[in-house]
């Protein structure tokens, strides 16, 4: 089967090669970066590299149409577009692009095409909608949701104390968008960076948590009482970022004029900051999540939790969210190329979970891939 990957940035590459090792893929992976594609092509040779400018959907509804499935590793404000285009080609995909539109707009010209496409198909939103789901599914009433995220680098650096392990213009958009969350049965809407804690966690030690748009569709597909989820970084993240964000060093709507040229200051900043933010070459970083599902179980209260702490793979020269989101991503694309899971439309990763035997057979590639969940179940006195 012919698999083409769209993007082949910090977690493209890495998935495409996770395919491509795979003896029932062709996989071809396309970019319009000549350098980011030939650094993938000198880990894994057998690859197929594309250079193409995707930001036009013509060229990637044109692309696709020789491929059996795809999938969409493009930057959030390209995803929704390429989503599309990938539907007007007539092929099934698993997306992981972060893109801020309703991916349910696309559900009719989905079902039209009669294909399968999982969006949000990463780390979380991704893994966590699926095991969500997969809790729900066991319970008789869900009261409380609540997922704590965060990809940091293993070594804290000043003065940025972070690094960007995904597409750093997503990053900002996390920054920036509004959270949505569950309260008491009512969506609340809440700015991004609110509601600072601290938690600890064993083997990492202590980070603050922060509202982010993370629910995405979860908000109305599981019925639960509260639920939200926050980003987790490194202590005093959130201040310099709300600092940042408040002097209007993300703005992208509003431009400063200097010198006569007209310049957004999220321009600016992606210029200044981002350098800073880029991983070195040989640098680690962690992946750490805990999800918790709360509800009633034969009249029981019960809790569901989730455990995950992946680290960057030395011995392949692989970060840790590439691992966590991608390889999520290129089980569930292998999911849908056996068959297992044929929903046609638009399906947010939870739809998965509904199945006993997906969930199953995702858990266990990416435990051989070393990506492990650790479930915990127990009654709440």
């Amino acid at each position: 089967m012919k698999v083409v990957v769209l993007g082949a940035g910090l977690v493209g590459g890495p998935l495409a090669i996770d395919l491509a090792k795979d003896e029932n893929f062709d996989v071809a992976v396309v970019d319009r970066d000549e350098k980011q594609l030939q650094a993938i092509k000198s880990k894994y040779s057998d690859l197929t590299v594309i250079q193409k400018d995707l930001s036009d959907p013509k060229n990637v509804t044109n692309l696709v149409k020789e491929y059996d499935f795809v999938l969409n590793a493009m930057p959030g404000f390209m995803g929704f577009k390429t989503a599309e285009a990938i539907l007007r080609a007539g092929k099934s995909s698993v997306d992981i692009s972060f893109y801020e539109e309703d991916p349910f707009l696309l559900d009719d010209l989905a079902k039209e095409m009669n294909v399968t496409q999982i969006m949000d198909c990463g780390v979380s939103p991704g893994m966590n909608n699926i095991l969500i789901m997969h809790a729900a599914q066991q319970m008789d009433e869900v009261e409380t949701v609540i997922t704590f995220v965060g990809g940091l680098p293993q070594i804290r650096e000043w003065p940025s104390e972070y690094k960007a392990v995904f597409s750093p213009i997503d990053v900002i958009e996390e920054y920036t968008r509004p959270a949505r969350y569950i309260e008491n049965g009512c969506q609340i809407v809440r700015p991004a960076l609110s509601d600072a804690e601290l938690i600890n966690f064993p083997g990492i030690g202590t980070l603050e948590a922060f509202n982010t748009d993370g629910l995405r569709t979860l908000a109305r597909t599981i019925k639960a009482k509260n639920m939200k989820e926050k980003t987790l970084r490194y202590p005093g993240h959130i201040e310099k970022m709300m600092v940042l964000r408040e002097l209007g060093f993300f703005s992208k709507e509003r431009t400063v004029e200097i010198d006569g040229v007209k310049i957004a200051p999220l321009d600016v900043t992606a210029q200044v900051m981002f350098p800073h933010w880029k991983l070195k070459k040989g640098e680690g970083d962690f992946t750490v999540m805990k999800i918790i599902v709360e509800g009633s179980q034969n009249r029981k209260k019960i809790r569901y939790e989730y455990d995950l702490l992946d680290r960057y793979d030395r011995e392949t020269d692989t970060i840790s969210m590439a691992r966590t989101t991608g390889y999520t991503a290129t089980m569930a694309l292998r999911m849908i190329a056996k068959g297992l899971y044929a929903e046609k439309g638009i399906s947010p990763p939870e739809y998965v979970g509904k199945y006993p035997e997906c969930v199953s057979f995702m858990l266990k590639g990416l435990k051989e891939r070393g990506v492990i969940y650790r479930e915990t179940i127990r009654e709440i006195l």
